[in-house]
């Protein structure tokens, strides 16, 4: 089977991160990286897309390696706490997305953090203390603490 060209719209593990052109199995993209959004079909206009992301990646990426050390310790020594609606068996009604996770982490550190930089290990669906991994910068991860309260 031929490879394809995709560009990935998130991290990919594996793979590689948001805006990286890479090539894959044809069926490896067709059945699992397009239909969940984790990446877009390549061509050559596509390059304005590419930028685009590249662009929003850095642009919350801290440059500086002391000050993503020092924010690095910032999220692992924090918990941030999230609020969502649930049911009265406690499961929550939707789930906590990276989006969710990075606004809590911004509130609780004063930091701006963008969705794509944040990776959760799996679906959050019902309340309790969470891990997400956050990459501050292309060569540091941190692992940050959430919580999650479902409110009546």
């Amino acid at each position: 089977m031929p490879n394809r060209k995709v560009i990935l719209n998130q991290e990919v593990d594996g793979l590689g991160a948001a805006g990286d052109v890479v090539e894959v199995r044809a069926g490896y993209a067709r059945n699992l990286l397009l239909p969940r959004g984790w990446a877009s079909v390549w061509s050559e206009g596509a390059e304005k897309h590419i930028e685009a992301l590249r662009k929003a990646r850095q642009s919350k990426q801290i440059a500086d390696h002391d000050e993503a050390v020092k924010v690095k310790g910032e999220l692992e020594s924090t918990s941030a706490r999230i609020e969502l609606k649930a049911g009265k068996n406690g499961r929550l009604f939707g789930a906590v997305t990276p989006a969710l996770v990075a606004e809590a982490l911004q509130a609780a550190t004063g930091h701006e953090f963008d969705r794509r930089q944040v990776a959760l290990a799996g679906h959050v669906k019902t309340p309790g203390s969470y891990t997400a991994t956050v990459r501050v910068n292309d060569t540091i991860t941190a692992n940050a603490k959430f919580e999650v309260i479902g409110k009546a």
